[in-house]
């Protein structure tokens, strides 16, 4: 009896023991964060705060070494998790990228592409940076790096809403091949000039979204926009968590506090049902759709649909039919962790919108205030590219970045194949590596039923390239097309533009990020040394801080070598 009783003593005594720990722990999980104050006259660039690590449910993945240093595992699976060095558990997924090879101008005279705005990858891979980590190999989006800079492009003129330029000179890192440069500048207007918008946002208010580098910061970022709407605009705004729900029907511009103590109301909670919040969206935008305005979802997440009927390919159908109903979608991805940037891509891609990755207030002003009538207002949409290569003058090219964008030959001529949109004041710019007839070897041979000999022609003997092409205006389903031919007319490299030299550098950043097969022996310092030399004008500042962050990865790279 005696051991009977202490043995239900000591289980008394345990079952107390257990329960006082669990308050414990569930008093300290409630306690909220200390409250964080960002005036924006006092604005900085740097990353939000990283995120406190999470319990591994999995003992065996916790104890795995993290990866270091810029080599990354290619190989992984498309997606695959990512860890980093003194962090929990991370679910953040990246689409693996096989970058683009070499292809030989006899063979392959063709280069087809769609072009693409997203200037997510830069400021994601700065947050990396700045939080003391080199970014995964494909969380580097080299497109979206060069693509996140001003350029000095002219202004468009004649019946086109954009210009179009090349300049060609020796490739940096690789002095026997040349770099061609390709850029498009689409007319710039200020807000005034834009029609009225019908603008839905669609926020997500999920638990994943408590930190304070997302529903926080996702809230000033839209004040910011906020403040530039005009009394035409309207404003919506619906949520998601475990339910959808409209918290505030459309409301004139000229409402701003209004519009900001809806925004301000909301709280983080819940799990995620993406779809459902998506479709409550669209359906708002529809039932307010102004005919000569522009409609648009503005999805703000860190992208974690994990409740619900919430598979891309569902969501990517739904997008798709909205935008033909010219319903367009801009994305804005927060946090990290668990942030899924290879999902948004997708839907900012499928809903002829752009994204983009806020990771500080400064970010959110280029985006939402500096670069506003490009990232609400399309002047251009379907837009490709065709390069055909003169074997005569290239052996072999390499289109650098656009991995997620090339598009077959025939989809060029095509105007029911989906492509790019260009918003306005909007630049776009590619990057080709050729590599001169003089330098390459043809693996061609004679062929029996087929032509395989150069053409020989007096008339395009000074011909290096000739680019076509191809856009949509905004209300138009019919295509109209530019064609040019590029002269084979090089320039010294230190008699370039600074806008060549700087997107070269800023390329071969990203070729050194992914350690790239065709990088060669060009390090962070030679970027740094090469972008040095072509700041420009820099009205901004952001070519100053890309200079320091390149210190930064240098920093880095040495630390873990």
């Amino acid at each position: 009896m005696k051991i009977q009783t202490r043995q239900l003593s000591l289980s008394i005594l345990l079952a107390m023991s257990l329960s006082a720990c669990y308050a414990s722990t569930k008093q300290d999980a409630k306690t909220p964060p200390p409250p964080r104050e960002e005036a924006l006259d006092e604005l900085k660039l740097q990353a939000a705060a990283p995120m406190p690590g999470r319990k591994v449910k999995s003992e065996a993945y916790a104890n795995k070494p993290a990866t270091t240093g810029l080599v990354r595992d290619r190989d992984a699976a498309p997606e695959a998790n990512i860890r980093q060095a003194g962090e929990g558990f991370n679910t953040e997924q990246y689409d693996k990228i096989d970058e683009n090879p070499f292809l030989e101008a006899l063979k392959n005279p063709l280069s087809t592409f769609s072009i693409d705005v997203d200037t997510a990858s830069y400021s994601n891979l700065r947050r990396f940076i700045q939080n003391g980590k080199l970014p995964p190999a494909d969380a580097v989006r080299i497109e979206e790096m060069v693509n996140y800079f001003d350029y000095n492009y002219p202004e468009p003129k004649g019946e086109h809403p954009f210009s179009l330029i090349t300049e060609l000179s020796t490739c940096p890192w690789n002095s026997k091949h040349k770099l061609l440069h390709v850029g498009l500048q689409a007319k710039r207007l200020n807000l005034k000039q834009t029609p009225p918008n019908n603008l839905v946002f669609l926020l997500d208010v999920s638990g994943s979204m408590e930190d304070e580098n997302k529903l926080p910061l996702l809230k000033k970022s839209l004040r910011l926009l906020i403040d530039e709407l005009r009394e035409e605009d309207t404003v919506s705004i619906t949520v998601y968590a475990g339910a959808a729900g409209l918290v505030l029907p459309p409301t004139s511009g000229a409402k701003k506090e209004v519009i900001i103590d809806a925004l301000e109301k909301l709280q983080a909670g819940g799990s995620t049902a993406g779809s459902a919040g998506i479709k409550l969206a669209y359906e708002t935008a529809r039932k307010h759709f102004k005919k000569e305005g522009n409609n648009r979802v503005i999805l703000a997440t860190d992208g974690d649909f994990n409740v619900g009927p919430s598979s891309d390919g569902e969501l990517t159908r739904l997008i798709e039919e909205k935008r033909k109903q010219g319903i367009y979608l801009t994305v804005l991805g927060f946090g990290m962790g668990n942030y899924k940037d290879s999902k948004m891509e997708k839907l900012a891609d499928t809903g002829n919108g752009n994204y983009a990755y806020i990771d500080s207030l400064l970010e959110a002003k280029k985006v939402l205030v500096q670069e506003l009538g490009g990232t609400l207002l399309t002047l251009a949409k379907d837009v490709k590219l065709q390069l055909e290569f003169n074997p005569t003058k290239v052996s072999s090219y390499r289109l650098i970045g656009y991995e997620n964008r090339l598009l077959r030959a025939e989809d060029f001529d095509n105007d029911a194949k989906d492509a790019g949109e260009l918003g306005a004041g909007h630049s776009v710019t590619a990057l080709y590596e050729l590599v001169p007839a003089s330098e390459g070897k043809s693996n061609s041979q004679n062929l029996r039923y087929q032509e395989t000999q150069i053409k020989n022609s007096a008339q395009f003997s000074d011909e290096l390239l000739n680019l076509k092409l191809r856009y949509k205006r905004p209300n138009q389903e019919k295509s109209e097309l530019i064609t040019r031919p590029v002269k084979d007319t090089a320039l010294a490299l230190n008699q370039t533009s600074d806008d060549f030299r700087f997107s070269a550098a800023v390329a071969g950043f990203g070729l050194v990020l992914r350690n790239s097969a065709y990088k060669g022996d060009w390090s962070l310092a030679d970027s740094q040394k090469l972008a040095s030399g072509a700041k420009g004008e820099d009205q901004h500042g952001y070519r100053k801080d890309f200079l320091s962050l390149l210190s930064q990865a240098q920093k880095l790279q040495t630390k873990n070598d």
